[in-house]
């Protein structure tokens, strides 16, 4: 099933591809689909390469009118084709199988109306899983598609959905259709896409700048078509449109777009040339936190933003991955705070993104951004925080290094000279150089090919009276990882005014380098209540607050007049929590005394999540009982207090049930979900009736019996998925071992169940039922990675870790399994490494809790 990159040259050396045309057969039953390629390549005479082909079975191959045997050629991954011509046509002819991994052509069955829809996912290397395909991104082709299904069903594909060429009456009283595709632009097969089923759709169009009007379409499942906002999306992506035309100095480059809300998506998106499809998690059926509503703009805003850097000008090889995504990160929230309601979107990229990247980068697998590529197993890995969320943060501080204007005017030029190419950073880096008169090759050297955050902490020398005598940035880097960079940042002063809010009465930009840097331009200035290196978050660093400014923060938090500073401020706390130099109780303390007042939802998100996260991992043993009994009842009093029907109470209250644990907060919930006890403005919709329920089963107050009740209410998808979490937290040794047997020994379930499952299993109150599975998660992990898809695969290593279970056993016996490991097992090597560290991580926290 691999690739490697020394293969990926050899064969783009070789071959230069023409077109495909694809024929799919999708009337033949629930395992396998129908399968016929027509490729027209040019080669190097007498030359011999393969393609890529996952199949259930090869019925025939034919290449250039010779018949070569399946059963010599076909592995059921790779189809070898010897003695090319110069000019050559393949036909294949296959059987391929229908995923429900949420890989290759992904089959779903609606439980509400039995309706099946299908769509795919083609990223990394799973194009060869619907059609015979030369596997890699710089061999772009033109794709022509024809598709048999049921008449009922709508088709959706890069082109634009034509009107079905024949129907053919059906036996069994259900006609099928043909529906034949005009051919793409050229693309690169990842970005290819077909979704079939009885979608429903709701149409619009955008004018584009050049006054071109471009279809638009937002699809769902017919019973999901009662919650879709599609007015919101429409005007999103208008928005979105408008701005990337604008700064791209190039017109949307596909004749329509469409993005469809599918289901059992294992991603948040993905950017399907004009197709594009989306987490139907993002169809809100229910209230929802104003962070997920932010979050499906930016979604949206990503996607688009791929449409030129991605489809219309795409990477050579994986190793140019980082830069896809950062640069679609960094855009989508530039356009949210340029161009849409969405103006905070920075503190959300603060609070979100960096928080991801700070924490991936500090891993022992951390790499540098611009990582070495060898093969697809590479790839699939390195879909982290380090290719997104620090990729991104980079390219932000590149931006403030060039300047804005600068960089744009690069990028317009680059997009100019490389449309419907492929390109390497290189590429990128040489029009930026030629648009700011900066001179790249260092800072790409210490940035992009170095791992590892720096910190940065102020020294100040205070005079008498009470002004600044020198002001020093120190800047630091960890052992492993000494690389000290060059940063462009911002220093502000705060004060606290008059009416006790904290606002900024003075900015200083400039170039931070090497391990100490003078910024004379502060000496003889009054020092102010708190003083914030990487104000306005343009560099990639932890910072750390001075004696004077941590007690202000401290004690003024939830003072600060905007949200981004405030943002920076939690994130400084949070590491210095995570990394043991402060007690995890102070910081639970830190947020319960502050994120009442905090006005950003993301914000509000990230720092409950991180609530539970502390303690749960970092709080020590013998305080955690009872500092998790106070500080959830502490939720349900600022639940209680704040405004009712607020975004705050919504959050406080599903974390209060993701943590109530005591007799009386389990009460509490119990009345919540029966209607006995109701909060003023806080509407108990279904969603949260499964969140309360699942916080009822792991305390041990409801079962089985009542979960299928609640399923006979809401018998959905995403009503199962709940019941399955469910079902594996009831907190019994049988519950357990049931999940246990399902996930790990069965392996039968969907990507989404499976992950609901793992959830639920690891959700419990009482440590001690997760124990007997310890020794067992070791010796299942090799039979997992070796028979399972990635997909599935990386829930299990990941998500059934005995983490929970903290202790120096838990690391030996990890160490002991790593020592086992033979050398080509890089992708479960990297996923235990991390797995320990968390471990790790959580003892040193602990230890420094003591007392």
């Amino acid at each position: 099933m691999n690739l490697t990159r020394a293969e990926a040259r050899e064969r783009a050396a070789l071959i230069d591809v023409d077109s495909y045309d694809v024929s799919l057969d999708l009337t033949r039953g629930e395992k396998v689909f129908g399968s016929t390629t027509a490729v027209k390549f040019r080669a190097k005479p007498g030359s011999s390469t393969f393609i890529d082909a996952v199949t259930h079975a090869v019925h025939s191959v034919t290449l250039n009118g010779r018949e070569l045997d399946p059963a010599e050629v076909s592995d059921g991954v790779r189809i070898q084709l010897p003695d090319l011509a110069a000019e050559n046509h393949l036909l294949v002819v296959a059987d391929a199988p229908y995923m429900n991994t949420g890989e290759g052509l992904h089959r779903f069955v609606d439980p509400v109306d039995n309706e099946v829809y299908l769509y795919t996912q083609f990223e990394v290397p799973d194009s060869r899983r619907m059609f015979a395909v030369f596997e890699q991104p710089d061999l772009k082709a033109s794709f022509t598609f024809t598709v048999t299904a049921p008449s009922h069903w709508d088709l959706v594909s890069n082109s634009p959905t034509p009107v079905p060429v024949e129907t053919i009456p059906g036996e069994d009283g259900g006609a099928r259709s043909v529906w034949e595709f005009t051919p793409t632009p050229r693309l690169s097969s990842y970005v290819t896409a077909l979704i079939a089923g009885p979608y429903q759709s709701v149409r619009s169009e955008v004018t584009s700048a050049e006054g071109r009007v471009t279809p638009l379409g937002i699809f769902a499942r017919k019973s999901l078509m009662q919650y879709l906002d599609a007015e919101n999306i429409f005007a999103l992506t208008r928005q979105g449109f408008e701005f990337f035309e604008a700064q791209f100095g190039c017109p949307y480059p596909f004749e329509k777009y469409d993005q469809l809300f599918v289901p059992e998506f294992n991603a948040g998106a993905m950017e399907n040339a004009g197709a594009v499809t989306i987490l139907e998690g993002y169809v809100f059926r229910g209230k929802v936190t104003d962070a997920q509503v932010e979050r499906r703009a930016i979604t949206v805003l990503h996607e688009l933003a791929h449409m030129w850097f991605g489809d219309l000008v795409t990477m050579r090889w994986w190793n140019d991955l980082w830069l896809n995504e950062s640069f679609a990160e960094y855009m989508s929230h530039l356009a949210a705070v340029e161009n849409t309601e969405f103006d905070h979107a920075w503190t959300t990229f603060a609070s979100v993104e960096k928080s991801w990247a700070y924490r991936q980068d500090q891993l022992p697998t951390t790499h540098p951004i611009f990582a070495e590529i060898n093969d697809l197993q590479d790839v699939e890995v390195n879909f982290d925080g380090i290719t997104y969320a620090k990729g991104a943060s980079v390219l932000r501080q590149l931006v403030a290094w060039v300047g804005p204007e600068e960089f744009m005017s690069g990028v317009r030029e680059y997009f100019s000279k490389h449309a419907w190419q492929n390109t390497e950073l290189s590429d990128l880096m040489a029009e930026l150089e030629k648009a700011s008169g900066r001179d790249l090759e260092k800072w790409g050297q210490l940035w992009l090919e170095t791992a590892g955050v720096n910190t940065l902490t102020p020294e100040i020398s205070a005079e008498a009276d009470g002004t600044i005598g020198s002001f020093t940035i120190v800047q630091s880097a960890v052992e492993s990882e000494p690389t000290l960079r060059p940063h462009r940042l911002a220093v502000g002063f705060y004060n606290l005014n008059g009416a006790g809010k904290l606002e900024r009465v003075h900015r200083v930009e400039l170039d931070v380098d090497g391990e100490r840097t003078d910024v004379p331009a502060l000496a003889g200035l009054a020092q102010p209540d708190l003083i914030l290196l990487n104000d306005d978050d343009l560099a990639y660093a932890k910072v750390r607050l001075d004696p004077k400014s941590l007690a202000t923060a401290t004690a003024h938090l939830k003072d600060f007049s905007q949200s981004l500073p405030r943002t920076l401020v939690w994130g400084s706390a949070w590491d210095a929590a995570r990394d043991g130099e402060s007690p995890a109780r102070g910081y639970v303390d830190l947020i319960l005394a502050n994120i009442a007042e905090e006005s950003d939802s993301s914000v509000i998100l990230v720092q409950l999540r991180q609530l539970a996260t502390t303690l749960t991992f970092y709080v020590a043993e013998e305080h955690k009982e009872a500092t998790a009994v106070a500080a959830t009842d502490r939720l349900w009093d600022l639940a209680s207090a704040v405004p009712a029907g607020s975004d705050a109470q919504l959050q406080f209250v599903k974390s209060y049930a993701l943590l109530a644990r005591s007799a009386g907060q389990l009460d509490t919930v119990s009345g919540l979900l029966d209607g006995s006890l109701t909060l003023d403005g806080l509407s108990v919709d279904q969603d949260l009736r499964w969140e309360l329920l699942a916080s009822l089963v792991a305390g041990g107050r409801a079962g089985q019996e009542r979960i299928d009740e609640e399923l006979a209410h809401d018998n959905t998808s995403n009503g199962q998925n709940a019941a399955a979490l469910a079902k594996a937290a009831i907190p019994t040794p049988e519950a357990k071992a049931e999940a246990w047997e399902s996930i790990v020994v069965k392996g039968d379930l969907s990507n989404a169940l499976q992950g609901s499952a793992v959830a639920g299993f690891t959700r419990v109150l009482d440590t001690s039922l997760l124990k007997p599975y310890a020794e067992k998660y070791f010796e299942a992990v090799p039979g997992i990675m070796a028979n399972r898809t990635h997909a599935l695969a990386s829930q299990i290593v990941v998500g059934l870790y005995p983490a929970q279970l903290t202790t120096q056993a838990t690391v030996d016996r990890t160490d002991e399994f790593l020592a086992s490991l033979p050398e080509d097992s890089s992708a479960l090597r990297r996923m235990m490494l991390e797995n320990r560290d968390g471990v790790e991580r959580s003892l040193r926290a602990r230890q420094a809790d003591v007392g």
